[in-house]
């Protein structure tokens, strides 16, 4: 009978899907080892575990729109999509940086609701400036235009959906998260 095995043979699965499996829990554990280097990291940066928290869940919340992009745009998930949703906890992990600490020289002079606005106000320049270039200089790779371009065509579609997310992440959700976080405390260290 076709596709019946007999006794005693067996097979597996190798060549591309093989090593496909192999590069994917590699790059798993990469995304753990730099979740947990940047934690140990702004917890030593920021020497308070609400602001870090609440920095990694945006820039957590981020990653999650990789898997919206590619679904809208029917790219398979694979080696180099994970490798942009990677570089997105980098990339949401900076912005908000910027934004914390802008309000953490705010919040010496002045209460907790204010520097949280101000701080927004002042990094929306800024944080736009750098998620619209990088947004803009995907593109090409994100279009399918160019030689070779599909190849990278995922990762481009990961890290530009990260950053539509990133973008009113950083501004609106993490001044409502350390709004919430730190209460009505006026100084921020």
């Amino acid at each position: 009978k076709p596709g019946v095995l007999g006794a005693g043979v067996t097979y597996t699965l190798g060549g591309i899907y093989q090593q496909q499996q192999i590069a994917f829990a590699g790059l798993v554990r990469v995304f753990i080892a730099a979740l947990l280097a940047e934690f140990v990291l702004l917890l030593f940066l920021y020497e308070r575990f609400v602001l870090v928290l609440a920095i990694m869940g945006t820039s957590l919340l981020s990653t999650t729109a990789v898997f919206t992009g590619l679904f809208l745009t029917g790219i398979e998930l694979n080696i180099t999509a994970l490798m942009g949703m990677t570089m997105i906890v980098g990339i949401a992990t900076e912005m908000a940086i910027f934004y914390v600490s802008e309000y953490a020289l705010l919040a010496q002079t002045m209460p907790l609701r204010d520097a949280l606005i101000h701080a927004a106000s002042n990094r929306l320049r800024p944080i736009a400036m750098t998620t619209l270039a990088a947004i803009l200089t995907l593109l090409p790779l994100a279009l399918d235009l160019g030689q070779g371009a599909g190849m990278q065509q995922p990762l481009a579609i990961a890290i530009i959906s990260g950053l539509l997310v990133q973008f009113p992440l950083v501004l609106l959700a993490l001044p409502v998260l350390l709004w919430f976080a730190l209460g009505r405390r006026k100084p921020a260290q």
